[in-house]
């Protein structure tokens, strides 16, 4: 039976409850906050497989901050801390990933959203200020990206306009963004697997060039580890104390390559075939490529560029990039230009990825309530257009870029974003916690569909640390050397945003602290998924190609 445009996909009254829920069960602020609507026109379609999950979510972690961001780490902390940062920010990584599997496998419902899950399990006033949060961290990026490939762009000319490069990007965005999905992961994935085949040929160039491949056939080793200019460079003060504040400052700034990116696959679990068994395999994997490619991608960049190199910090385009330098210092002709574009393919394929997942950020707040209705339209296809549209309004602030005084101002932005990254993964995190203990309290803890290892233990761990690192992320602009307003803006300022938009929303609704843990739903929209996955036959390959290809991708 076709359902009336009013009515949502669970009534709230006692008839209507599933069959596995207790009865007299209050679910009022936990329900209301999980109301999703069926009709037809406000549905997104499941046209996203494994593969295009996986290589989106990698998509968006490899960016400008692994080819371009981390020579500016390694100019001013030195190969060592570069190299312990990313190992870090990956385990990480790795916590928020798994405490996303195990909510989006258990609830893969369409148009669900990391705001859906922290109003229906945490609180409504959170979820409130963790949805603007993401929307404009994702815009923000979308501008940062586009910026990034406009000066990519101009590495081979400076004729044209930086403006035109800019605008190009955001209209090719934006036709990938408003046709329906399954082109759009096409596209994404055909995207990433450029960069990522890209990734793999420079690690394999610097395991040759470290053995003395190269055209002087001289094996570098760790010469550049060695003192000078040595493995560490002491950031601020001298001694131990330098070394450890090198590692800290890298561990920060390693965030920018890593925001947002384990969201990517949790967004899409509404949009993907099979999510129950796909979603799992997606994150397990996700993270272990995640580690090849940015645990030997920064060991590699440490062997090949001494960080002493003047051209590290040089300027902002391409030839600041420790892979184009490592590769002129070894006197191979010509790969520079391939790098620049697999280095633009990067900047693309991100700014694609980060369009894709601030619309369906906005579309689902739009369906729960916490944004206007209309930007929760969709077209026929099930594309969310008016949530699309408004993204790239905001990622249209990369034109800002086109005047010395506007680049000042961009800067902050993408510093900003940083920040309401890590204010995002404090958010998931607690999220987690919460639904962990509902689940406890309800009896279907040990029947969730996917399991995380060392929880919930990781998770207080890595919660700790992220808190750490918003807290003492601008800690160089207290020292009276260091001070500087604008960076001290740029390193605090979301904090207050962000608590300003949960108080002001809990002040006028009047919501609780947080939902009592007897009052958490976490069993509406269960028996619906669980028949969707009951309903799922996993695809058994014919010969040993099909083999290979099922564990690929």
């Amino acid at each position: 039976m076709r359902r009336r445009n009013n009515e949502v996909a669970y009534a709230a009254d006692e008839a209507a409850r599933p069959e596995s829920e207790p009865k007299g069960l209050d679910r009022t602020l936990s329900h209301r906050v999980g109301e999703m609507n069926l009709e037809t026109d406000h549905q997104l379609q499941r046209g996203l497989k494994s593969r295009h999950i996986q290589f989106l979510a990698l998509g968006g972690a490899i960016g400008t901050g692994l080819f371009i961001g981390s020579g500016q780490i390694l100019a001013t902390t030195g190969p060592a801390p570069l190299f312990m940062a990313y190992l870090s920010m990956m385990s990480v990584v790795w916590v928020v990933m798994n405490d996303l599997g195990e909510m989006v496998t258990y609830l893969p419902m369409k148009g669900i959203s990391i705001p859906y899950f922290v109003g229906r399990f945490v609180d409504p006033s959170l979820a409130f200020a963790a949805g603007w949060n993401y929307w404009y961290a994702y815009a923000m990026l979308v501008a940062a990206e586009c910026t990034a490939g406009g000066i990519i762009l101009q590495y081979w000319t400076t004729t044209v306009p930086v403006a035109v490069w800019i605008a190009i990007q955001l209209l090719v965005v934006l036709f990938l963004n408003i046709i329906a999905v399954s082109f759009f992961g096409e596209a994404e994935f055909w995207f990433a697997s450029i960069k990522l085949l890209t990734i793999t040929g420079l690690i394999i160039l610097g395991i040759v060039l470290f053995f003395g491949g190269g055209p002087s056939h001289e094996p570098l080793y760790f010469r550049y580890w060695q003192d000078p200019p040595g493995a560490f460079v002491p950031y601020l003060v001298g001694g131990s104390t330098g070394r450890f504040l090198a590692y800290w400052t890298a561990f920060v700034r390693a965030g920018f390559s890593f925001i947002t990116s384990p969201e990517l696959i949790a967004l899409s679990a509404g949009e993907t075939v099979a999510p129950r068994r796909n979603i799992p395999k997606a994150a397990r994997r996700f993270v272990w490529r995640l580690a090849i490619f940015y645990g030997l991608g920064s060991l590699i960049i440490g062997i090949v560029v001494p960080n002493n190199d003047q051209r590290l910090l040089s300027g902002s385009d391409a030839s600041a990039s420790p892979y184009v330098i490592g590769i002129a210092r070894a006197g191979i002709a010509g790969l520079n230009h391939v790098i620049n574009a697999a280095v633009l393919t990067s900047a693309w394929s991100a700014a694609n990825a980060f369009c894709y997942s601030g619309s369906r950020v906005l579309y689902s707040m739009a369906l729960n309530g916490q944004a206007p209705r209309w930007l929760g339209l969709t077209t026929r296809r099930g594309v969310p257009w008016v949530a699309v549209l408004a993204t790239l309004a905001v990622g249209c602030l990369a034109f800002l870029n086109v005047s010395n005084s506007g680049a000042v101002v961009f800067q902050w932005f993408t510093n900003i974003s940083t920040i309401s990254g890590f204010l995002a993964w404090i958010v998931i995190m607690v999220t987690y916690l919460r639904f962990r203990k509902a689940t406890a309290h309800t009896g279907v803890l040990d029947g969730l569909p996917f399991r995380a290892a060392l929880q919930p233990y990781s998770t207080y761990a890595a919660l700790f640390v992220i808190i750490l690192l918003t807290l003492t992320n601008g800690f160089q602009v207290f020292f009276p050397s260091q001070w500087s307003a604008s960076s001290f803006l740029a390193a605090y300022i979301t904090i207050p945003i962000f608590l300003a938009l949960y108080l002001v929303h809990k002040l006028l609704y009047r919501t609780p602290f947080a939902i009592k843990t007897e009052d958490v739903d976490v069993l509406t929209g269960k028996k619906e998924m669980d028949d969707m996955s009951a309903a799922d036959v996993e695809p058994v390959p014919k010969n040993w190609v099909e083999k290979i290809w099922y564990w690929l991708a």
